[in-house]
Parts: structure tokens; sequence; C-alpha cells
């Protein structure tokens, strides 16, 4: 199951707090249609029926299908660069 770093739950929640969703939302991960083998992030309100659901601290991740099994053995981890971009990226686990 994907694991996420304490830094990738805090900027998670932070994103969930600033779009002004209601309780039960959470970041969506599905894939990309460009390029190949990437994926998209969005804040969504709730899991959709088939989305693996990974809870984190005051929040949750929610994976589509494909992206639960490509993630699978994978970690989630965030920065915050010094302009406030965000920017996510996945290490193999036994990396982490």
């Amino acid at each position: 199951m994907l694991d996420v770093t304490s830094s990738a739950s805090l900027v998670i929640r932070e994103l969930i707090a600033g779009s002004n969703s209601t309780g039960g939302a959470g970041l969506r991960i599905a894939p990309a249609e460009e390029p190949a083998g990437a994926f998209s992030l969005s804040v969504a309100p709730g899991p959709e029926q088939d989305d693996q659901v990974v809870a984190i601290q005051d929040g949750e991740v929610f994976l589509e299908p494909t992206a639960a099994q490509a993630l699978d053995d994978k970690t989630l981890d965030a920065e915050v660069d010094p302009q406030g971009a965000v920017s996510f990226s996945v290490i193999d686990q036994a990396a982490s």
C-alpha cells in the first residue's frame, strides 16, 4: 500500500484546507493522460466508487485503481519551495 511521508501529509492537509472542501475531502491520485506513466493529483470531495483509500493524519488519499496498483510499493513525499510551489515525488519504499 502507498506510504505517505509526514511532509506529504502536511502538504495534503494544507491543500485540502485551502480548497474550501467540506469534511471527507482528500487528495485523489489518478493516471494522467500525458506523459505516459505520470499521475494527476487533485483535491476531491470524496473517493470514487473503486478508489483505494489511504488514511493519513487528519486526511485521506484516494487512489484510482490503476494508480493504486502502480503505487502499491511506493512512498509519496512532498516539498514546498521558498516561493510556495508544491512538488510531489514518488520513491520506492525500500529507499524511504
